[in-house]
């Protein structure tokens, strides 16, 4: 087991303050929409951001030291969570804050490989540490949590069962598709496969699955494959599964893909609001008990 989990909350949230769907929304909501990082949006019982649910998650999994990943600028979550920069107290866990700063001649972020090598430079004892990563605008389940938390391998991501996915056809569509051996190894990540040929890549249970973006990784081993990520040649970021896959080639059978039937709650658009609220008023119908 280890205790520490890495919350990527950096990005530009494009696609949110883009979206011009009220979705029945408030005011306040259309405006933390489009001002806010997205795991800051209140959509919880009496406005709670989405990120304390993840948080809750998070610690219920035995995680107790969290790294939040924030733009360079951001001052929205360190009034929220705490002022210092390291170990601040909140409900049990320590909240830390790195920043994901904007090279000379860009206009936004890095990416998601860029956002973790930050990460492990400005706290660089997780370079020898294992560490769960997550985004801060989907809500992983304690059990997703700490399974990654719990595995003995030393690196992992979760591989999700399509059809568990509560989202339609053309946003599962997005998605890349795993190809898993028969010992739950991954063995290759395929982005937006023909649909006529999506049957090739069912796993050994018949399943489709996707990566939803949550990973377990050994800090020493990974730490040179993200300092040394190359960028995408269509998005232009630093992307985590480039960093996943290179290190992959160089060590078949390294990383684990631990299999999970569930849905994932996401913020990426306005219209996502009212459907985090309506599940969040199922799955936690009292207050959180930290």
């Amino acid at each position: 087991m280890h205790n520490n989990l890495i919350i990527l909350a950096g990005g530009a949230s494009s696609r949110m303050k883009k979206d011009n769907a009220a979705n029945n929304l408030s005011q306040t909501d259309i405006k933390q929409a489009n001002s806010r990082s997205k795991g800051l949006i209140g959509v919880g019982e009496q406005g709670l951001p989405f990120l304390h649910y993840l948080l809750y998650n998070a610690k219920m999994a035995g995680y107790r030291n969290i790294y939040i990943l924030i733009g360079e600028k951001d001052t929205h979550f360190q009034e929220i969570y705490g002022k210092k920069v390291k170990n601040n107290i909140f409900n049990g866990l320590s909240i830390s804050f790195a920043r994901q700063y904007v090279p000379e001649g860009r206009t936004k972020p890095f990416g998601t490989a860029d956002a973790v090598y930050q990460t492990l430079e400005q706290f660089p004892e997780l370079q020898t540490k294992a560490f769960t990563v997550c985004n801060s605008d989907n809500l992983y389940s304690v059990e997703a949590l700490r399974k990654l938390n719990e595995t003995s391998a030393k690196h992992a991501l979760m591989a999700y069962d399509c059809e568990s996915l509560l989202y339609n056809p053309e946003r599962i569509s997005r998605f890349a598709l795993m190809i898993i051996d028969e010992n739950q190894f991954l063995v290759d990540i395929v982005e937006k496969p023909p649909v006529d040929e999506v049957h090739k890549y069912e796993d050994f249970d018949g399943k489709l699955r996707v990566s939803m973006n949550i990973f377990k990784f050994d800090g020493k081993t990974f730490f040179t494959y993200l300092r040394d990520c190359p960028v995408h040649p269509d998005r232009n970021e630093k992307e985590l599964p480039t960093a996943l896959m290179n290190m992959l080639n160089d060590e078949p059978k390294s990383i684990k893909a631990i299999p999970i039937a569930e849905h994932v709650p996401d913020l990426t658009s306005k219209l996502d609001i009212g459907r985090v609220r309506n599940f969040l008023e199922k799955e936690y119908p009292t207050a959180l008990n930290w």
